[in-house]
This record gives C-alpha cells, sequence and structure tokens, in this order.
C-alpha cells in the first residue's frame, strides 16, 4: 500500500482522484442521475421502432443493486451491448495514446478530435469504418428525439443510459497510475524479506504477485461480463450479488467494512509511533508517551474527518504519493550509511540481541512458524488493492482495456518490492524494522524525522478519507442497501422540525475512530496486526473470492443454451432446465479451469485461517517477551 495505508483499501468506492464519487456516497448522485444536455453522447440512429424500457430503480428495496428477480440473462444482455458500443469509443485522443501522438508530432483534424458516432451492432464493417468520421452534433432541443433510437433489438437507449456513460471517462493510462500509486507501498517489505531469506522471500513475492494479477483478471472477466450502463457495477458488493445473490453481498460489504476500520488502527498504530520518535530528539532525551501520541493522531483523524467534501483533496493524494516516493528513496539511500535502529528493534523483537549484520539466502535459523506465516501475510497486504478494482473499472470509457493499465502496474510494484525489500535486507539484515524508515537510527534523526514527517502528512490525508469516507460507506453498503435505511439526504421527522440523516455523521466519526484507538492502543504491534488485516480481508478480496467468483460466474454463462430465449423487454429469460443439472452442464463447460479455481480459492482460505492463527499466536508471544503491553506508554519503535 501506499505508505501504510492507501485509497486502495478503503474498497467499497471509487478513488477521489478520480472526482467528486466519495462525496455522493449513499446519496442518489451516487449512480450518475444527474446530468445536462452536453454530457449527453450523440446518439446513433437505428430502426424505426420505438420500445422504451424504462430506467432501472435506483434505490429502496427494488433497487438494481438489491432485486434479485433481475436474472442473469439480464445482466448478459445489456453487459454485451455495452461492450459493443465501446469498440466504437475513440481512446486514441486521450491518455497515453494522444500524448505519443502529440510527441511525434500529429495532429488531429476537428472531425478526428470527436468521439465516433456508435454503429448499431446489425452494421457491418464498412459502415462502421464510415461512422468513424461523422460528427454528430447534439442539440438539447432535439434531445428527446435523439434519445428514442433502438438498436438491432428495437431497444431504446434510454438518457438515463447515456447519461452512465458519460461519466465514464478513464483510459487505461490512468487506470495504471491509479492501481501503481495506491497499491505501491514497500515499506514493510524489508522487514518481510528478512523473515524470509533472500530465497524465499524472492519465490513469495513472485508468487504473491502472479496469483495477485491472475485473480485481478478474474475480476475485470466477471465486470466486462456482467457490468452495463443499464446495470452498472458500482463496487465489489455488486458483482458478488449478481453472481451469488444477497448473502454473498451482505458478506463482503460487512467484510469490507471491517477491513475500513482496522485500517484506521493500524494508521493509528504507525503514526503513532512516528510521532513519538519524532519527540524523542537526535540525542534521545525528548519523551511522549506512546499512547498520548495515538490519542494526538485520533483527534486529528476525526476532526478533519467532520469535513463533509473531498472533492477538491485530489491534488492532496497527489501530493502524498510523490511524498512516499521520497521516503522510499530516502530510506534506501539511508540504511547503507548508518547502522540499524538497536533500540527499535529490541523494544519490539527482544529476542533479537545487537550484533552484526546477517543475512540469509534461505530461512533464517532463527526463524519460527509464526514468523514464516506473518510474513506471508504482509506481502499478501502488499498486494492488497483487489477491492478497487471494480471501482477503477466502473470509471473507464473501454472497461475491456483495464487489463492493459492493470498488467503494466503490477509488473511496475512486484519490481519496487523486490528491489526496496532486497536494498535494505542487505543493509540490516536481522535488525530490519517495519516500517522501514522507523528502522533509521537517531544518529541520522534528521533522515528520520523527514521520513515520519512526511509519513505523518500522508497519514493525515488518509484519515481525512477514512474519516469521511468509511462511515458512507459503512452506512451505504451494510444498513442502507441491506437494512433498508434511508439515504443520507433524506429528511426524518424529529420534534419540531425535520433532521437530515447526514448530521448521524458528526456523531458518528468520533466513535469510530475511538473504536479505532481502543484496538490500536491494545495491540502496539504492528507487524502482527498487519498481518491479521492481510489474512482476515485482505487476502479474501485479493485471493480468495476472485476464483470463487468466476467458477460461479462460468457455471451459469455456460449454462446458457442456444435454443435459451431472452426477452429484453421482460427482462425474462426462457430455460430449458434448472438446478442442479444446469449447474452441473454449466461446470463441465470449463471442467479443468472451474477445478483448478476452487482448489485455488480453498488454499486461499486455508492461508487465511493459517495466517489470522499465526498472527494472534504472535502478538501473545510478543507481549509474553517484550515490555510492550497494551495500552502502553513505551513507543515500540524505541
Amino acid at each position: 500500500m501506499a505508505g501504510m495505508i492507501s485509497a486502495a483499501n478503503l474498497g467499497g468506492i471509487a478513488d477521489p482522484r478520480i472526482g467528486h464519487e466519495a462525496d455522493i456516497i449513499g446519496t442518489e448522485e451516487e449512480h450518475h442521475t444527474s446530468k445536462t444536455a452536453g454530457d449527453i453522447p450523440p446518439n446513433y440512429d437505428g430502426p424505426n421502432e420505438h420500445h422504451n424500457i424504462p430506467a432501472p430503480i435506483l434505490a429502496g428495496k427494488d433497487s438494481i443493486y438489491l432485486d434479485p428477480s433481475i436474472t442473469f440473462e439480464n445482466y448478459v444482455f445489456w453487459a454485451n451491448r455495452s461492450r459493443e458500443y465501446e469498440k466504437t469509443i475513440r481512446t486514441d485522443d486521450k491518455g497515453f495514446a494522444a500524448w505519443a501522438s502529440m510527441l511525434m508530432g500529429k495532429k488531429k483534424s476537428p472531425i478526428e478530435s470527436q468521439d465516433a458516432t456508435p454503429p448499431t451492432p446489425s452494421e457491418n464493417a464498412n459502415e462502421k469504418e464510415n461512422s468513424d468520421e461523422k460528427k454528430t452534433e447534439t442539440d438539447p432541443a432535439d434531445m428527446t428525439v435523439k434519445n428514442e433510437a433502438t438498436d438491432n433489438y428495437g431497444v431504446t437507449e434510454t438518457e438515463w443510459e447515456q447519461a452512465q456513460r458519460a461519466a465514464r471517462t478513464a483510459t487505461w493510462g490512468s487506470i495504471f497510475y491509479l492501481i501503481t500509486t495506491d497499491i505501491l507501498g514497500p515499506t514493510n517489505v524489508p522487514w518481510a524479506i528478512s523473515r524470509m531469506g533472500y530465497g524465499p522471500g524472492f519465490a513469495l513475492y513472485t508468487v504473491f504477485g502472479i496469483m495477485a494479477a491472475y485473480s485481478g483478471m478474474q475480476l475485470w472477466k466477471i465486470f466486462v461480463g456482467l457490468d452495463s450502463t443499464r446495470f452498472p457495477m458500482r463496487n465489489y458488493g455488486d458483482m458478488a450479488f449478481r453472481v451469488f445473490g444477497s448473502s454473498a453481498r451482505i458478506v463482503v460489504n460487512v467484510l469490507q467494512s471491517f477491513q475500513f476500520f482496522l485500517n484506521v488502527s493500524l494508521l493509528i498504530t504507525s503514526n503513532g509511533q512516528g510521532l513519538a520518535q519524532m519527540v524523542e530528539g537526535e540525542n534521545g532525551k525528548g519523551f511522549l508517551c506512546f499512547i498520548v501520541a495515538e490519542v494526538i493522531f485520533m483527534v486529528i483523524g476525526f476532526v478533519l474527518g467532520q469535513i463533509r467534501t473531498l472533492q477538491r483533496l485530489s491534488f492532496l493524494a497527489n501530493i502524498a504519493i510523490w511524498l512516499n516516493v521520497i521516503v522510499i528513496i530516502m530510506t534506501m539511500a539511508v540504511v547503507h550509511q548508518y547502522p540499524p535502529n538497536y533500540a527499535a528493534v529490541q523494544a519490539s523483537y527482544p529476542t533479537i540481541k545487537k550484533g552484526p549484520v546477517v543475512t540469509s539466502a534461505n530461512w533464517p535459523a532463527s526463524s519460527t512458524l509464526n514468523d514464516k506465516v506473518n510474513a506471508m501475510m504482509n506481502a499478501v497486504f502488499a498486494y492488497g488493492g483487489a477491492t478497487l478494482f471494480n471501482e477503477l473499472m466502473a470509471e473507464m470509457r473501454r472497461p475491456y482495456d483495464f487489463w492493459k493499465g492493470f498488467i503494466c502496474a503490477e509488473i511496475f510494484i512486484y519490481a519496487c518490492y523486490l528491489i526496496m525489500g532486497m536494498v535494505v535486507y542487505s543493509a540490516q539484515g536481522q535488525f530490519t524494522f517495519n516500517p522501514a524508515y522507523q528502522g533509521i537510527p537517531d544518529s541520522a534523526y534528521r533522515f528520520q524525522t523527514l521520513g515520519n514527517a512526511i509519513s505523518f502528512i500522508t497519514g493525515v490525508i488518509a484519515a481525512l478519507l477514512y474519516g469521511n469516507i468509511g462511515i458512507k460507506v459503512f452506512y451505504s453498503s451494510v444498513l442502507r442497501d441491506v437494512f433498508h435505511f434511508p439515504h443520507w439526504t433524506a429528511a426524518s421527522a424529529s420534534g419540531s422540525g425535520s433532521v437530515s440523516i447526514q448530521n448521524i455523521l458528526t456523531t458518528a466519526v468520533p466513535i469510530y475512530w475511538v473504536l479505532a484507538w481502543i484496538i490500536a492502543a491494545a495491540i502496539p504491534q504492528i507487524s502482527n496486526l498487519t498481518s491479521f488485516v492481510g489474512a482476515a480481508c485482505i487476502l479474501q478480496f485479493s485471493y480468495t473470492f476472485p476464483p470463487m467468483l468466476l467458477v460461479g460466474y462460468n457455471v451459469q454463462r455456460d449454462a446458457m443454451l442456444p435454443e435459451e430465449r431472452f426477452n429484453p423487454q421482460t427482462g425474462q429469460a426462457e430455460r430449458v432446465d434448472s438446478g442442479v443439472k444446469r449447474w452441473i452442464r454449466g461446470y463441465k463447460k470449463k471442467f479443468v479451469w472451474n477445478t483448478f479455481d476452487i482448489i485455488y480459492s480453498a488454499a486461499a482460505l486455508s492461508c487465511a485461517g493459517l495466517g489470522i492463527w499465526a498472527s494472534v499466536v504472535a502478538m501473545h508471544t510478543d507481549f509474553a517477551e517484550s515490555a510492550l503491553t497494551p495500552f502502553t506508554c513505551a513507543n515500540p519503535a524505541g
């Protein structure tokens, strides 16, 4: 993750740098229902028949996000229609392609600068080429007429669908940037490698990286197969709902909310350590009680969490990214010029005695099973960005292009992890600390403080995101969608007047942060707490759920037969069979891959159980062997 925690771990929402999505969670605007004539792209001409299908219901128990009566065939039909349309959308005038054209000196004519007019699926290849050269202007006065155009199915594209498409603007180049900056955060990689050695560390980060890429591609395949402008997919919970139903959605959303909460605890712990370390000073005579440092950060978090809008904070998120890059480069350079931070290691790991730096090509002799598993779970945490992928794809002009940015980002992230991990471990050996910049000794206080100060700033930015978004996501995804609470903007009678539901935020944010502080203060062990979050939450979203969801998707998709009929007017499908017989037929279509994915998902779930056990045992062991206690005043970073 970028720093210790990033926007990727928010999962249930779109990245705040993309636009104003974070501000409108829990409101009608969340679904891009508001639009102007200028936002609607030019429509295309189709057959003369007009079969108006009304826009879907967005709120209440009959919402498209909660309605179990919507058939799988309905999702697939509209997804195919959206993907067919997106093939006509130009991408060479945006992102990396546009930069390349500019650098090569290519100039676009006014006609070329416009998006292609999308053809109907019935047009032949020559007609498509001709349509690419047309320029269609949309007159607001004629909007009603233009919006009645139909495709060869005789289905009208509603203004609502067009507004949905107009809101999707991201290219694969921006996806590369967002995935890289959100997932990249190698400050815990050196510690993990110090518990595994060069060989196992390289092997495990490689394997986890490959499997994370495989899982990401699985999510991509499901998304392009089920998302459409008529039934847009907002988040991970929507994907689980469309494949396995309401129960799966509840499990995913509750687990995401739990992950958000624990991420706040990690922020409090890591920044409490940094603040106490900064106050200590170069001579080591300064002192700030660790629990007080955590309280200070907690107060800053929930005070800033009262801010209601995040739309103007995108520049801060971008600044935080480059600040983290400074910390990474600085740490790799400084650790080779100064000795390890023995005081910090002794405070958190008293069994590691001061001595010469020792590195290992294989598993270190002192490494226990708990150490090995916890190191693996830190590697899992490092690749934990899958919860964000659905949100990123939902913002793309052409979601099918997601794989380009994703693969490039995974390769870049993998290289950064191994470079920083190996560089720092080679300098500090068994004394490598987590996070790496706090392993810089007091003799290099100015560099240590630079790392802590920058990380504190980026932590405060993350705190602002969590304080504002965490509660909204829990309310929107769990309380509203599961228990049918009203929208944030709904008003309820109270006494002599009406009170906005959004006022709950003022009370909820401090409670949320206080509870997170209790967890952070009770478990002042950042490596073990990170391992627990990685095993209990992130491993599920990155490794357990994707193959499980893909098997469910494949079974239903492959069970569809050519003789079966689907009526887009009613949304109903005529199936030749149902139940177990249908599932078996669908499973056999990709028998080898489905079986592999089931084994993969079961193995990931087993690793999660092992990781939870190891992190809990390690917490108990460290409390028994070190001077650290719950609600301690001593700084775990020395």
